[in-house]
């Protein structure tokens, strides 16, 4: 049987992202398990030019790659070099995607096992201050020589991983190494136990930075399959490769329902605003339907853009939403038309001055806009979603109060509820909004048997 290899790779290159940057230095040191048999090192043309930034910390400028050997040029050596070997470096998703990508634009498909210096140290030497490389060298004595420069990097590596094969008494790196081994596709500075506490539950995880800063937040049938997700794959845009990059700490809730985490995720989104969240904040309703009064003593119902600084009575996707449902409610309640506003255009103030003969009497007008606000706010549902709990003896419950979500949490089994302002006794009180909502009625109307105490629920 072939005694295992390891080919130690460092690379510098022209920026963070294998998709859009390049390599200008690669090396790569191939270790027995016991010596360093062969080594190569080359400068490389990235066929493009090298940022202001990455000079001043690699050194490696435009000229002193000018005549050196494109990518293409190396790649079969590279190959050759890498082909049965175990890939090593210190973060080793970032060199691993670049040689991958290079690699496949000259014409090669190559994958390979893959073993990461940072979570090995943090195995086998845990309780280190810092596990970058330069740290690592000043903690462990080792000479880190020509800093940011591939060959420095990497004779820095071998010293380092030559070390960890001697102190690895446990078989780490044999663990690391097998197939199935999710600890290889974990972000480098993620600690495992972090992933290995995921339930294979319902709920809401996050990720922190290294301050402890939320920067995502996510909702999950199944927890653990759902985070190994994020890990899997071999994307290398550069928002994937900051994102796991950024990931230091993983934290969790358990939710009785997919619909709970659902919410769960949507209330923490709005709340903490994460930097990697998009998808969500998309759903900030634009629109609303605002109730004011003239100098003149008459009231005005009008569809605006939401202002932070003023309540609304409804909030809308769209202004045609709000449209349509001031045009009802002007039907329904004979409304003067000169008194609903569906936009706030100059074309529309002015025809309101040159119409202002005939007005209706104030008191009766505006006591028409009272009973058509007072229809609209009676006619929200109040009602609560029973469901299965997290335990046994527990039932989850979510309650609606006049249409908006007041809050969710956990009843005892053997308390028997009979009314419903019991019931927020139990639930944790959490803002709503309009796609909450749309949630909430999408599942109470698929599932109307888990509905309880509910008014005016259509």
């Amino acid at each position: 049987m072939k005694k295992l290899e390891y080919a130690i790779v460092d690379i510098e290159t022209t920026g963070g992202n294998a998709s859009g940057s390049r390599i200008t230095e690669i090396a790569i040191i191939i270790h027995d398990g016991t010596n360093v048999i062969e080594r190569f090192e080359t400068l490389v043309n990235p066929e493009k030019e090298i940022p202001i930034s990455i000079f001043g910390l690699t050194g490696i400028n435009n000229e002193m790659v000018a005549n050196a050997p494109i990518f293409d040029d190396i790649a079969e050596k590279v190959l050759e070099m890498l082909t049965d070997r175990v890939f090593v470096a210190h973060n080793v998703n970032f060199d691993y995607s670049f040689v991958r990508h290079q690699l496949e634009q000259a014409g090669f498909k190559w994958t390979a096992r893959k073993l990461c210096t940072v979570r090995a140290t943090r195995k086998i030497r845990p309780g280190l201050g810092s596990y970058s490389l330069g740290n690592l060298c000043n903690s462990l004595d080792i000479i880190l020589e020509n800093r940011h420069r591939a060959g420095g990097d990497a004779d820095a590596t071998a010293i380092l991983f030559s070390r960890l094969l001697k102190w690895d008494d446990e078989g780490e790196i044999e663990k690391m190494l097998k197939i199935t081994s999710q600890d290889q596709r974990l972000p480098p500075n993620l600690p495992p136990a972090d992933f290995d506490q995921l339930p294979e539950k319902p709920g809401v995880y996050y990720f922190y930075n290294d301050v402890k800063k939320v920067i995502y937040v996510g909702k999950a049938i199944n927890l653990k399959k759902r985070v190994a997700s994020h890990f899997s794959g071999h994307k290398i845009n550069p928002q994937r490769q900051n994102f796991l990059r950024d990931i230091y700490n993983i934290s969790f809730e358990v939710c009785a329902t997919e619909l709970m985490a659902l919410l769960l995720e949507c209330s923490e989104i709005k709340q903490l605003w994460p930097t990697y969240n998009r998808a969500l904040k998309r759903f900030e309703p634009k629109y609303g339907l605002y109730e004011y009064e003239a100098r003149n003593g008459y009231k005005y119902l009008a569809v605006g853009k939401i202002s932070k600084f003023q309540s609304c009575i409804e909030h809308f996707s769209s202004i045609h939403d709000g449209i349509i449902l001031l045009r009802s409610l002007a039907e329904q309640f004979e409304l003067d038309h000169r008194f609903c506003k569906y936009c706030t255009s100059a074309e529309e103030e002015i025809f309101l001055k040159k119409d202002s003969e005939n007005l209706p009497d104030v008191l009766i007008h505006n006591e028409k806009i009272e009973n058509a606000i007072a229809f609209l706010l009676s006619n929200r549902p109040s009602f609560a979603i029973i469901d299965k709990g997290r335990y046994a003896d527990e039932r989850s419950c979510i309650w609606v109060e006049n249409g908006h979500f007041y809050g969710m949490g956990y009843i005892a089994s053997d308390i028997a509820i009979t009314d419903p302002s019991e019931i927020k006794n139990h639930v944790t009180p959490y803002r709503s909004n309009q796609y909450i909502m749309q949630l909430i009625y999408s599942y109470a109307e698929k599932n109307p048997g888990k509905i309880r105490f509910n008014k005016q629920l259509k």
